[in-house]
């Protein structure tokens, strides 16, 4: 408990001291000045060549180190607070009064913790070992702080391999084919994205070389390894993927050491838990919240098993899958052994669908049947939206969505159902439609943009179409007969979207065209024109960053009659087609005149006038070369 709260008043400590330079300023360099007074001092040191360099003085309570004492001193201490400073500094001049403060507050608890200092510009190999650049410096110096400094500063030292397989064509598939389960980063080496994993990417190879068995992490510079970067679909840096015995999959997890390491270790484990007793359907059937997913099978070397585990692994990311061996769960199932069964809890369940679906899987079965019978009956015929599961469960449109205050527990759950019901008697008719609910609080934002924030009413509803555009209820007394006015309105192209869009500018003949959620057809899918769009939002730095090079690359095209370099603020916006998504800023699409709705989007290359001039000209269908040099 003392160490504990020594170490808190250290850190109080080291941060008031970190203030109080703050409010002078930022760290002084060496300049010309200095340069000079260290000549000066240089002949005032002459003088003091008689004194013993090896004894520890003290000035004012702070320990008075150099490169004589320094390893002796601190070989002796569990922790020391050190400053390096320069006699000419006004800085260090300024903040002494304070850390003598500091000396005095650490030399009386106990243990004391000795405070020091260093003059940089005199003892040089000791700054050298620890980087310092600017003054006053403050470290906190550790027992094992010092002695790594110390290592890696010896001329014979070399540092330790990394822990991250470097892969290039010649090593790639007998490393990937013979691991069960390896992670392989796709970069650039001139990435910010990819410099900024890179360090916490090698920490979690690290870690993860440590179990048993070792889960090995692996890298490849796709700027060189280009035949692997095609073969993969390497679009963009840095880009992971995860290969078990030499197949493929997406990762999606964190991309932080601890994340990596958690995420990887979940992803070593089966893809589907083994249940044992029928209490644990019985659970996930009473209390579930989520698609009930089960494979019943003889036993783990049945072939059925081992194409079910294949398929599992394909959707792990977005379904909970289960199996079982046991007789008795089969039997309450009603289900034979060799099956699988994709089910609702009973919250989900209703009158107009059946109570499970069941595929029988053989030797022969194709692994996309498997996946294709849990996707196509993932889904209840009125499910619950939420902001976890929309995009991967909710992506089928067009999409009825039903907004109120969806509350599943005990003192709602009537009040939620109540509803629901209502939307099901709709449902029931309009097999081709995706329905949902979704909890008003949740999807606040999107209520707003649909201008039914203010409507008055407890039930509002919105549908979603293939093409991005979105249609609002008008605000009414909620019941089955309205709901099926609305989607049968809907369905007869009677509706008019609602579109969130800026005013239309009044002048718009810049060399960058200003587009609008109002003019987002007109302008980005107008089949005359090949269209560059740049998606970016006005906070949003890399935007800012962007922004001249943009307009070069406007001017660079201006004379172009079938070219349109354009840019939409996506924050203010909306995106009315879906095959245009600004998931980050900024995102920038070609949309040639002949493929409006399937747009190249940009990727992987550097945001330089040279790239997007050399992106714009590959895909360019109506690019005239008479007046411009390209």
């Amino acid at each position: 408990m003392r160490k504990v709260r020594q170490a808190c008043l250290l850190t109080l400590l080291l941060a008031l001291a970190q203030l109080a330079l703050f409010a002078q300023g930022e760290e002084e360099e060496p300049g010309a000045e200095s340069l000079a007074k260290e000549e000066v001092d240089d002949d005032e040191d002459e003088d003091d060549d008689e004194d013993d360099d090896s004894e520890v003085k003290e000035e004012n309570g702070v320990l008075v180190l150099n490169d004589a004492n320094f390893d002796t001193f601190v070989e002796g201490q569990d922790t020391v607070l050190l400053e390096f400073y320069a006699p000419w500094c006004g800085h260090c001049k300024q903040f002494a009064p304070e850390y003598e403060k500091i000396a005095k507050t650490l030399k009386e608890i106990d243990p004391p913790i000795p405070v020091a200092k260093i003059d940089a510009t005199a003892a040089t190999a000791v700054s050298s070992r620890f980087d310092v650049g600017g003054y006053p410096t403050i470290k906190i110096l550790k027992k094992e702080i010092v002695a790594k400094v110390k290592e890696v500063s010896q001329p014979d030292w070399t540092p330790p391999p990394e822990a991250t397989l470097v892969l290039t064509k010649d090593n790639f598939d007998e490393t990937v084919n013979e691991a069960d389960i390896i992670l392989v980063e796709f970069y650039a080496p001139w990435c910010g994205h990819c410099k900024q994993l890179a360090p916490e990417y090698e920490k979690a190879a690290k870690e993860l070389s440590k179990r048993t068995p070792p889960i090995p992490l692996a890298k490849v510079d796709a700027t060189a390894e280009t035949d692997l970067a095609k073969k993969f679909d390497v679009s963009g840096y840095p880009t992971l993927k995860i290969f078990r015995k030499g197949k493929p999959f997406d990762y999606n997890g964190p991309r932080e050491k601890y994340g990596i390491v958690d995420y990887m270790i979940e992803q070593a484990g089966p893809p589907s838990k083994q249940i044992q007793a029928i209490k644990q359907v019985q659970e996930f059937i009473k209390d579930g919240d989520d698609v009930i997913i089960i494979g019943l099978f003889k036993g783990d070397q049945e072939p059925a098993y081992q194409l079910y585990q294949e398929a599992a692994n394909k959707l792990r990311e977005d379904y909970k899958f289960h199996h079982t061996f046991s007789n008795e769960i089969s039997s309450f199932l009603k289900v034979d052994l060799g099956k699988l069964v994709v089910m609702q809890p009973e919250k989900f369940q209703s009158k107009y669908e059946p109570k499970m679906q069941v595929l029988d899987i053989k030797e022969s079965t194709d692994g996309a049947a498997i996946t294709d019978h849990v996707v196509k009956h993932a889904l209840p015929l009125v499910g619950h939206r939420k902001t976890s599961n929309d995009a991967k469960r909710y992506g089928k449109k067009p999409l009825v969505v039903v907004y109120y205050m969806v509350d599943f527990s005990f003192d709602y759950r009537v009040a939620t159902q109540y509803w629901r019901n209502k939307v099901l008697e709709v449902a029931k008719d309009f097999p081709e439609y995706t329905f949902a609910i979704a909890d008003e609080e949740d999807y606040s934002s999107e209520i707003k943009d649909l201008g039914l924030i203010d409507s008055g009413e407890d039930v509002n509803a919105a549908i979603f179409d293939e093409g991005g555009k979105k249609y609002a209820m008008e605000p009414e007394e909620f019941d089955s007969d309205v709901l099926r006015e609305f989607v049968v309105a809907f369905k007869k192209g009677k509706l008019k979207p609602i579109v969130k869009s800026q005013p239309i500018p009044k002048h718009n003949k810049g060399p960058v065209k200003i587009v609008v959620g109002k003019t987002f057809d007109s302008i980005v899918l107008d089949p005359n024109s090949d269209v560059l769009i740049e998606f970016y939002a006005p906070w949003c730095g890399h935007c800012k960053k962007l922004e001249p090079i943009y307009l070069e690359l406007g001017k660079k095209y201006k004379n172009q009659k079938n070219l349109v370099i354009a840019k939409m603020d996506a924050t203010a916006n909306d995106i009315t087609n879906d095959s245009y998504k600004a998931e980050g800023f900024p995102t920038i699409y070609f949309a040639p005149s002949n493929k409006k709705t399937n747009p190249i989007k940009f990727e992987g290359g550097e945001r330089s006038l040279e790239h997007l001039s050399k992106f714009v000209e590959e895909h360019a269908t109506k690019l005239s070369r008479t007046k411009e040099e390209l």
